[in-house]
């Protein structure tokens, strides 16, 4: 894992401290912790208006303290649906002899496919994002030969590797998601347009 993805992690709001440049990447994916969701550019401010109705008072006295709160919220391990992605570490091995998942996706799966977009025989799949959104799920293989900025593949559990789209390095893919700042201004521009001020 490159120096420039552990500072956009960083940046995202992700504890990289026990990541080790002598380790593979999924090792050092595991030991990334993150206290609260990711929220991509494209994000279509979810609930703000709801959260405005219910701090209309803060927004209109105190309104650095509204968006402190409202950061607080989003920026949690809170239970709505806000088009947020989930920060994953599973496994997913479905051409491992023996394993649950090649028991579980026998026949379910075509490795040539899948062997063809990634380029790499038996491929092993780490699981590092979760969406509600289309696609879902977000892999790295993990014997990606680029251990420092791997691809990044999605998937949708409605055509589960039946469909696997080569989504860019890491790093790249990493740039659309917001920081708390860049979320703050999202938001900001939304209220002050849909109050017209």
């Amino acid at each position: 894992m490159n120096d420039t993805i552990i500072n956009k992690i960083k940046a995202l709001g992700g504890n990289a401290e026990a990541v080790d440049i002598d380790k593979s990447f999924a090792e050092n994916w595991k030991q990334i912790k993150f206290t609260h969701y990711l929220y991509d550019k494209d994000w279509d401010v979810y609930g703000i208006d709801q959260f405005y109705e219910a701090n209309k008072e803060l927004y209109q006295n105190q309104q650095e303290k509204f968006y402190e709160n409202l950061l607080a919220h989003y920026f949690s391990a809170h239970d709505s649906a806000y088009g947020q992605y989930f920060v994953k570490d599973w496994m997913f091995i479905p051409f491992k002899e023996g394993s649950e998942d090649q028991e579980e996706f026998d026949d379910l799966i075509d490795e040539d496919y899948v062997q063809g977009v990634v380029g790499i025989s038996k491929p092993e799949f780490l699981c590092i994002l979760y969406s509600y959104g289309y696609p879902d799920h977000y892999f790295i293989c993990t014997e990606d030969p680029d251990q420092s900025n791997p691809t990044v593949y999605s998937t949708d559990h409605e055509v589960y590797f039946g469909e696997l789209d080569n989504k860019g390095n890491l790093d790249d893919f990493l740039d659309q998601f917001m920081t708390k700042d860049e979320f703050r201004e999202v938001v900001k521009g939304y209220l002050e347009e849909k109050l017209g001020k």
